[in-house]
């Protein structure tokens, strides 16, 4: 389907990270841009099924590396050439990437397409992690590199911290008190009683550690009267035993973007990871974070920065008993008006808008256009926007090493591997109903998921990027 020739078509990339944030903010600033381009969101994370039926942004499912579907290195060449038959097909003039580590394919396509402006959407509050030390090369493949604010970024001392190259706007939420619904109308929606507190509970489960934490955070909800715990995950373990303890009210829902219905709520409890602060404190929501420390994102940190300032409760994530403690603290409805206050005088989370404004300027194409547009925009000066270098053959040898460097780790620090061994043809599908395509990108089957309306050629093209990713030979029939 080729874009509106009047507005700009620009892609928003997201990996397939530990929770939702990258999916999270690429969202909001698809919103921003909405009604003033054609943003197209592409992700490895399968929560990309939720997207394009709840918000009217058309999207593509994109085949992780770590299911194992191809080798490592025919994926990175997979992701290029999935990335240059949509730019092709939609005529994209802009590519940004949310996630910490730049694929290889990401960076190729730049190399490949050296007019497509690059875009790294980099939050801060990194852990000292490996992917600290390649930081510098990957940020020079780069024509721009933004990082999303932070309300912690106080306490921020991780390795993008005293980066230069960065370029700071204010936190990225998809709360947005516009057209967040009333608590009446949200409680309505989401099928709760109208006269009975509510709280969400946003915890992971899987490892028995974190099957742990649930229990022990459900477990101070006991005693609340007529106490209604929404969850976004059923609450059991891997072999279906529930890690509620008995006597609570449980729901679950699966709501996209639940930001909208956060006024049903009397308090939240939630891992402190970048989307769950950002619109939980942002909606002036009481709640207590418990901190998953697992990838990069430093939520131990951003938790203590919310306690310190009195915006929110941490609990001790290694501490059973302080969890279930913390939560109990939540039932006070004195402590949860002073933690709704506090919230009150938390900076508007307006990062979303500031994005997509320096995209659009960004996207016009011509020199002279661009000097019309040379007022400054927060740190995003003209001067900047006009001195770009063109590619050059340095930024080919970054890409080589990136990508060697990145199987190297990977064969250090292996993932452990969540589905069979596949094979067979894949199926194509250009549906953008939520159910449909989460039963897609489930299913034990090779899938290729398609802009929706694609062109013929566009079919063709990615039919053969499939052929040779998968190895197969032979034309494809549906």
């Amino acid at each position: 389907m080729q874009a509106k020739p009047e507005q700009p078509t620009i892609i928003l990339a997201t990996s397939n990270g530990v929770g939702m944030g990258h999916l999270a903010r690429a969202t909001a600033i698809g919103l921003a841009l909405k009604n003033r381009a054609n943003p197209i969101i592409i992700s490895m994370a399968s929560a990309v099924a939720e997207i394009p039926e709840a918000t009217g942004i058309p999207a593509e499912y994109i085949t992780g590396r770590d299911r194992g579907l191809m080798s490592r290195y025919k994926w990175d060449k997979y992701l290029r050439d999935r990335i240059l038959a949509l730019v092709e097909e939609t005529g994209a003039t802009i590519l940004t990437f949310d996630g910490v580590v730049p694929y290889p394919g990401i960076l190729a396509a730049k190399i490949a397409k050296p007019d497509l402006t690059l875009v790294w959407i980099r939050r801060g509050l990194w852990q000292k992690k490996p992917q600290r030390f390649v930081l510098g090369m990957q940020s020079k493949i780069m024509d721009y590199v933004i990082e999303p604010g932070d309300y912690a970024r106080a306490y921020d001392r991780g390795p993008t911290f005293k980066r230069k190259e960065a370029k700071l706007v204010a936190p990225v939420s998809l709360f947005r008190t516009a057209v967040a619904l009333d608590k009446k109308t949200a409680k309505l929606k989401l099928g709760l009683d109208l006269n009975r507190p509510a709280v969400l509970v946003q915890l992971g489960t899987g490892d028995a550690d974190v099957n742990q934490k649930m229990h022990a955070a459900l477990s101070g909800l006991i005693g609340w009267k007529d106490l209604q715990v929404v969850l976004t995950k059923e609450p059991k373990d891997k072999n279906g035993n529930s890690l509620a303890p008995a006597g609570l009210d449980l729901k679950v829902v699966r709501y996209f973007p639940l930001a909208d219905l956060l006024n049903a709520f009397d308090a939240g409890i939630c891992a402190a990871g970048y989307n769950g602060v950002h619109e939980l404190l942002a909606a002036g929501l009481p709640t207590v974070f418990v901190s998953n420390i697992r990838g990069t994102d430093d939520q131990e940190t951003r938790a203590r920065w919310c306690a310190d300032n009195g915006a929110a409760l941490m609990a001790d994530q290694s501490n059973l008993p302080d969890i279930e403690r913390t939560v109990k603290k939540l039932q006070d409805p004195i402590l949860r008006i002073a933690l709704s206050n506090k919230c009150l005088d938390l900076p508007a989370p307006s990062g979303a808008n500031e994005i997509a404004e320096f995209l659009l300027k960004i996207s016009k194409s011509t020199i002279a256009n661009r000097i019309l547009k040379s007022v400054q925009y927060r740190s995003f000066s003209v001067l900047e926007i006009l001195g770009k270098k063109p590619i050059d053959a340095v930024k080919h040898l970054i890409v080589f090493f990136l990508e060697k460097a990145g199987l190297s780790y990977r064969v250090l620090f292996p993932h452990k591997k969540t589905t069979p061994q596949i094979t067979g043809a894949p199926i194509y599908s250009q549906t953008i109903k939520t159910e449909e395509l989460r039963a897609l990108i489930a299913a034990p089957r090779r899938f290729e998921h398609l802009y929706p309306e694609s062109s013929e050629k566009y079919i063709y093209a990615r039919r053969a990027i499939a052929n040779t990713a998968y190895d197969l030979n032979k034309g494809i029939r549906t």
